[in-house]
């Protein structure tokens, strides 16, 4: 991979260092992506049904969503990623699971993306309850004529109409995630940011290694924001299509 690096800058630094370090630096991005996507992933599926339990009359539901929601949104990430990595163990059931913390609990990978799929399900949970008040009222009488079940309208019409409203917001809730990605490298995790810093402790070549971070980062983003607008097109295509002219009266 860093072949044609070394044969363009020889010993030549910072060249050299970064045809050295480069594949480390490549392994921290995937893992950077690798976070996002499988959080992402999860926190959109934990999303659904806290919506759902915030909108929903009883208090029995939506009282500890909100509670769920108002935890998530009010504390800082950091402090969320330190709960779940350092303050599992002191649970003494928890240590004695067995697979379940020798396998899942006591690794730092799943411990970030234990902490990343909670903390955006908040957030995307708020933006979906949002967006299923405002669909709009003559869109769900209109399938209550048809005599669809409040199930079947949840799927058929709110969440679908709900997804298309919340993109662009959600969009932006994963490049906030992307950011916040960073701070996996705390529980010493090799990540984008972790392993940047590894390699600038080796090299002391901060402000190169660091830019090369950001660039990568921005790099991600950019995809990200490329895929978003892409959804956006296809599930809001109604909102695109050309409007007919009316045809005049005889």
């Amino acid at each position: 991979m860093s072949g044609w690096l070394e044969t363009l800058a020889g010993d030549a630094e910072p060249w050299a260092s970064y045809a050295r370090y480069l594949p480390r630096i490549v392994d921290g991005l995937w893992l950077t992506l690798e976070l996002i996507v499988v959080s992402g992933l999860i926190g959109l599926a934990l999303a659904v049904p806290i919506a759902l339990a915030r909108v929903a009359r009883a208090p029995a539901l939506w009282m500890p969503a909100y509670g769920y929601i108002f935890f998530f949104r009010g504390t800082p990430l950091l402090v969320q990623i330190f709960l779940v990595y350092y303050g599992l163990s002191q649970f003494e059931a928890l240590r004695a699971a067995g697979w379940l913390w020798d396998e899942v609990l006591s690794q730092p990978y799943w411990c970030a993306i234990i902490a990343f799929s909670l903390n955006t399900a908040a957030y995307t949970a708020e933006l979906l309850r949002g967006a299923m008040l405002a669909v709009p009222r003559g869109e769900i009488e209109a399938a209550q004529s048809l005599g669809l079940t409040r199930a079947d309208q949840l799927r058929r019409v709110i969440l679908p109409r709900a997804f298309g409203i919340i993109l662009p917001a959600y969009g932006n809730e994963v490049i906030l995630m992307l950011k916040g990605s960073a701070l996996a490298s705390t529980i010493t995790l090799l990540d984008l940011m972790g392993a940047t810093r590894s390699v600038i402790a080796r090299t002391y070549m901060s402000m190169e290694f660091f830019l090369l971070a950001g660039v990568l980062y921005l790099l991600i983003a950019a995809l990200f924001i490329g895929l978003f607008r892409i959804l956006e097109r296809i599930l809001n295509a109604h909102r695109h299509a050309p409007r007919r002219a009316a045809a005049p009266r005889p």
